[in-house]
C-alpha cells in the first residue's frame, strides 16, 4: 500500500468533531513499531481501516446446494462482502449422500457438495472472478478447490483470477476436530500438492488457513491457540520448503484463523501478539526477504462455545463485545455468529442481525477512525507482554519435541487442551465463572425460537441425485480419470491437476475419497490418557 501524502489524507473527527491522527504513538517503544511494518503488532497494513474495513464473511451453508445458494445471495443483497461456506460431514469426509456413513448426516451442519453438478448450482448467478470465497473444509479440500476452480471456469474466469480461501488445515484436525480421512503424512502431501499449484495456477487464493479456532473452541487457552497454531504453521512451512519451494514464493498466500473469545483485552492483545510472533519466525527463523510473507493475515469468528441455548437474545451481545475485540485486534475478515447457533444452524433473521452487529461496529463506534487504538494502555501492553513470554516457551517446548507431528502423535496438544477445558468446567460448576442465564439470573421460561431445521428430506434429495449422475455420466472415462489418479497418488508427482480431472468428468466426492483411500488408508489414533 502506498503511503499518502498528508495533503490527500482525509481528516476524521469524533462526534464532538475532535480530529483523529491516522496513528497515536503514546510512547518511544511504541513509536518503533509502526503499523503496516516489521514486526506488524500494530497491524499488517499502514492506515488499516480507515482505508479499507476488513471482509464480512459470514458462515452459510445447509441442505442442499439450491439451499444454500439462495442464502448466500440473501447476504450477499443485505451487505456481506464475502462468501464463507460450510459443507456437512459427509462432503468433509469424503463420503457420498448415498452412502452408509452419510445416513442421517446429509445437509444437516452445511452444504452437501457431492460432484461438481453441486457446486454449479451453489454459485450459479454468483461470479467467481468478483467475489471472493472461504470455504471450511480440510481433509476434502483439494477436491472442493478442484470444484470452484472447475466451476469459475465454466463462468469464463481463469484459476488465477479466482480469490478466495481454503481452510486446508490438517493437523488442527487430529488435534481437535476429527474430521480427517488419511494419516499425517499422506495428509500433509496432499496440503504440500495444493500449496504448490496454488502458487503458480492460482496465485490469489489462499491455500491454506492454519486455524486455531477449534483448538480454542476444545478448551484452549488464548496462549495455547497462538502457541498451537504457529507451531502448526511451522510444520506446513517446513513441508513446503523440503519439497524445494522458496519461502518467499508461498508464504504471502498463507493465512490464518482464529477465535475471539469474550475476554476483551486478552483477545487484542493475543492477535497483537501472533502477529508479532509470526513475523519474527518467518525472518529470523525461515529467512523471508519478503514483508509480505512476514505478515500474518487472519480471519476472525466469534466464539460458538461462548453461546448458550438459555435466553439466545444475550448472544447477540456477547458476540457484539466479541467482534469488537476482533477488530481491535487487527483482523483482516470477521464472521458474527447468529444468537441461535447453540440450538440450530442460523435463521435468516438471526444471521442478518449477525451481519449487522459487524455493520454497526464498522459504521457507527469510530473504532475505525484510527489505527491500533488500544496501543499504549498499560493493562494491555502487560497482557501482550505476558502472552508473548507464555506463547514462546511452548514453541520451544514443542520444538525440543520434533515439531507439531511429533507432538500430535505424543497426544501433547490434545492433552494440554483436555486439561483446560476440564479447569473451565469446574470454575462454571462451582459458579467461580459466571455466564449469565445459565448458572445466574437464570429464568424459568424460555422464548420459543423460531429456528432452522433440516429433515432427511434432503438426503433422501441427495441420494437419489447422485445415483442419477452416475447413470448419465461417461462412466468409462470417470474410471480411467481415476485410475490416472491413483497412479499419481502412488507415485510423488502432484495430485491437484489429476483431481481437477475428475471432478470436470463428474467424479463424486465419495470416488474421490475412496480412490485415495485405497492408497493412503485411513488415519485411526492411539487412545491418550
Amino acid at each position: 500500500m502506498k503511503k499518502q501524502k498528508p495533503s490527500t489524507i482525509k481528516i476524521l473527527y469524533t462526534d464532538s468533531k475532535i480530529p483523529v491522527k491516522q496513528v497515536y504513538q503514546p510512547n518511544k517503544k511504541l513509536k518503533k513499531e509502526d503499523p503496516g511494518k516489521y514486526p506488524f503488532t500494530r497491524g499488517i497494513h499502514a492506515g488499516m481501516y480507515r482505508h479499507r474495513l476488513w471482509t464480512m464473511r459470514q458462515y452459510s451453508g445447509f441442505g442442499d446446494a439450491a439451499q444454500t445458494s439462495k442464502r448466500f445471495k440473501f447476504m450477499l443483497d443485505k451487505g456481506q462482502t464475502g462468501l464463507s461456506m460450510a459443507f456437512d460431514l459427509p462432503t468433509q469426509i469424503g463420503h457420498d449422500p448415498d452412502s452408509a456413513p452419510a445416513e442421517g448426516e446429509v445437509g444437516k451442519v452445511g452444504v452437501s457438495i457431492a460432484s461438481l453438478k453441486d457446486m454449479l448450482t451453489a454459485f450459479d448467478g454468483i461470479p467467481l472472478g468478483k467475489v471472493s470465497t472461504s470455504m471450511t473444509i480440510n481433509s476434502t479440500a483439494s477436491t472442493l478447490l478442484s470444484y470452484y476452480i472447475a466451476v469459475g471456469q465454466s463462468q469464463g474466469f481463469s484459476s488465477n483470477e479466482l480469490r478466495g480461501t481454503t481452510q486446508n488445515d490438517i493437523l488442527k484436525e487430529y488435534i481437535a476436530r476429527n474430521t480427517y480421512i488419511y494419516p499425517p503424512q499422506p495428509s500433509m502431501r496432499i496440503i504440500g500438492d495444493m500449496i504448490q499449484y496454488c502458487a503458480k495456477e492460482v496465485p490469489q487464493w489462499y491455500p491454506v488457513s492454519i486455524s486455531g479456532y477449534h483448538m480454542r473452541e476444545a478448551g484452549a487457552t488464548a496462549v495455547q491457540e497462538i502457541a498451537f497454531t504457529l507451531a502448526n504453521a511451522i510444520e506446513y512451512i517446513q513441508t513446503c520448503l523440503d519439497r524445494g519451494l522458496k519461502i518467499d514464493d508461498f508464504a504471502p498466500r498463507l493465512s490464518f484463523f482464529f477465535c475471539c473469545t469474550i475476554e476483551l483485552f486478552e483477545e487484542i492483545a493475543k492477535f497483537r501478539v501472533a502477529r508479532k510472533i509470526y513475523a519474527k519466525i518467518l525472518k529470523e527463523k525461515f529467512h523471508a526477504k519478503d514483508p509480505k510473507s512476514m505478515q500474518l493475515k487472519f480471519h476472525v469468528q466469534t466464539s460458538g462455545e461462548s453461546l448458550t441455548a438459555q435466553q439466545p437474545d444475550n448472544n447477540i451481545v456477547r458476540v457484539a463485545i466479541q467482534s469488537l475485540a476482533s477488530v481491535l485486534g487487527g483482523a483482516q475478515s470477521l464472521h458474527t455468529n447468529s444468537r441461535d447457533e447453540a440450538l440450530a444452524l442460523p435463521s435468516q433473521e438471526a444471521a442478518k442481525i449477525a451481519l449487522r452487529t459487524q455493520q454497526i461496529v464498522a459504521f457507527e463506534s469510530g473504532v475505525t477512525k484510527t489505527v491500533d487504538p488500544m496501543a499504549g494502555s498499560n493493562y494491555l501492553e502487560n497482557l501482550c507482554d505476558e502472552i508473548e513470554d507464555q506463547v514462546l516457551k511452548y514453541l520451544k517446548k514443542i520444538e525440543k519435541m520434533g515439531g507439531s507431528l511429533k507432538g500430535i502423535e505424543r497426544g501433547f496438544f490434545q492433552a494440554e487442551i483436555r486439561q483446560n477445558a476440564y479447569r473451565l468446567k469446574k470454575e462454571i460448576d462451582a459458579n467461580e465463572r459466571i455466564l449469565v442465564g445459565v448458572n445466574k439470573f437464570v429464568d424459568e421460561v424460555e422464548t420459543k425460537q423460531n429456528l432452522l431445521r433440516i429433515d432427511d428430506s434432503v438426503g433422501i434429495k441427495q441420494a437419489k441425485a447422485i445415483k442419477k449422475l452416475r447413470s448419465s455420466r461417461d462412466n468409462t472415462k470417470v474410471e480411467k480419470v481415476l485410475s490416472k489418479m491413483q497412479d499419481a497418488a502412488e507415485s510423488d508427482a502432484n495430485l491437484m491437476p489429476h483431481i481437477l480431472d475428475a471432478v470436470k468428468s463428474y467424479a463424486t466426492t465419495g470416488e474421490i475419497s475412496n480412490t485415495f483411500r485405497e492408497v493412503f488408508g485411513e488415519y485411526r489414533p492411539k487412545e491418550v490418557f
